[in-house]
């Protein structure tokens, strides 16, 4: 068993990606591993609709099952965007297994830098997280899990003081069913009014968890770099000049955000 899985987190071992999921009380232990031009998943549940579960989300994750031809066809022509499709077209936006986890580490990572973030999210894991029966691996704490803590708890795990309340909020929120994050607007409007839960946190929500391509987190800092250097503002641009420029991309405003970070970081705009 790859020993990156023991924390929950999603990410390689040997070629293979493994993950602890929680479906319906039972933990699921998840692979996935690159077999010639396609992915094969895995799931050891006891119940097959766990199983089942567990493939399905994992799948999700990966973008195995993501659609990109009407997005690649509707911007094939685009000056700037069609390039970088046509050299990428493999490249799948990164999703969250589970929607509420997309919500609850947004909440550990508003305004950090991703390396403390990851840290946080993995005390959380390690000490909240459900343990396998073997006892080696823990997956993610659901809504439920964390809803049961207090403050205090996370916070000891390295979230600010209104953070931790945020997050303890927000899973108090999904788990009674308040709300349902398989209804996206609603449960939006319903978050939105939690103090320390911004457009920010719900469209890293949206587009991680909930697989809506249209929606862009267009405070992060990546894209106030990005296009303040593509419309050559010098400077950052605000969330607002990160909003209309993207606007164009509608309705995949983050698919070509994606797209177009990827190629920034790979170099693809390093004259501009």
């Amino acid at each position: 068993m790859p020993a990156g899985s023991r924390d929950g987190v999603l990410r390689p071992s040997a070629g293979v990606l493994a993950r602890v999921l929680e479906v319906e009380d039972e933990l699921v232990l998840a692979r996935a591993w690159p077999c010639g031009g396609a992915v094969r998943v895995r799931a050891e549940a006891e119940r097959p609709e766990a199983a089942a579960r567990a493939v399905e989300r994992m799948r999700f994750a990966l973008g195995v099952d993501h659609d990109m031809r009407p997005f690649q066809r509707a911007f094939r022509r685009d000056p700037l965007l069609g390039p970088i499709l046509r050299r990428l077209p493999w490249l799948r936006p990164r999703r969250r297994p589970e929607p509420f986890e997309a919500l609850a580490w947004a909440i550990c990572e508003q305004l950090i830098d991703g390396g403390r973030a990851v840290a946080i999210e993995r005390r959380i894991v390690s000490r909240h997280g459900p343990r396998s029966e073997c006892g080696a691996f823990r997956g993610v704490p659901s809504a439920a899990a964390l809803a049961g803590l207090a403050p205090a708890q996370t916070e000891a795990c390295g979230l600010s003081p209104r953070r931790a309340i945020t997050l303890m909020r927000a899973a108090r929120e999904v788990a009674s069913g308040r709300a349902d994050l398989a209804r996206h607007e609603p449960s939006w409007s319903r978050l939105g009014a939690i103090p320390g839960i911004g457009s920010w946190t719900l469209e890293c929500l949206a587009f991680h968890g909930q697989g809506r391509d249209d929606q862009l987190p267009a405070g992060d800092l990546a894209y106030l770099k990005l296009v303040g250097r593509l419309a050559r503002l010098g400077r950052r641009a605000t969330e607002e000049e990160v909003r209309a420029f993207f606007a164009p991309y509608a309705p995949y405003a983050g698919l070509a955000g994606t797209y177009l970070v990827h190629a920034s970081v790979r170099g693809a705009f390093s004259g501009r």
